[in-house]
């Protein structure tokens, strides 16, 4: 299952996003969370703090200023570029997915 949320600036996303990954990870689901906003704070809601939220947005500016490209595959993004959130979330922080694989 895939959920996007998306809407207006202010409007909750973050917060929405943070609760539902939790939830559904403590449902015993297996819950990768992607934050793809342009000030990525969900790992603040999603409970990994603010120094390690900073870590992962820090690492993918860096990556976009240098023109590197993220992974070329979704487990190397997640291994590279998560970390390991409360409750088993696993948190990337990601400014775009070239090549998305469906399904």
């Amino acid at each position: 299952m895939k959920i996007a949320v998306v809407g207006k600036g202010g409007s909750g996303k973050t917060t929405t996003s943070g609760v539902l990954a939790r939830t559904l990870a403590r449902q015993g689901h297996s819950v990768v969370a992607l934050d793809c906003d342009t000030n990525p704070n969900l790992g603040i809601s999603l409970g990994v703090g603010d120094d390690e939220t900073e870590r992962l947005a820090t690492m993918r500016q860096t990556l976009d200023e240098e023109g590197i490209g993220h992974a070329p595959s979704w487990d190397e993004l997640i291994e590279r570029f998560g970390t390991d959130g409360p409750d088993g979330v696993r948190l990337a922080v990601v400014s775009r997915i070239q090549n998305p694989e469906p399904g």
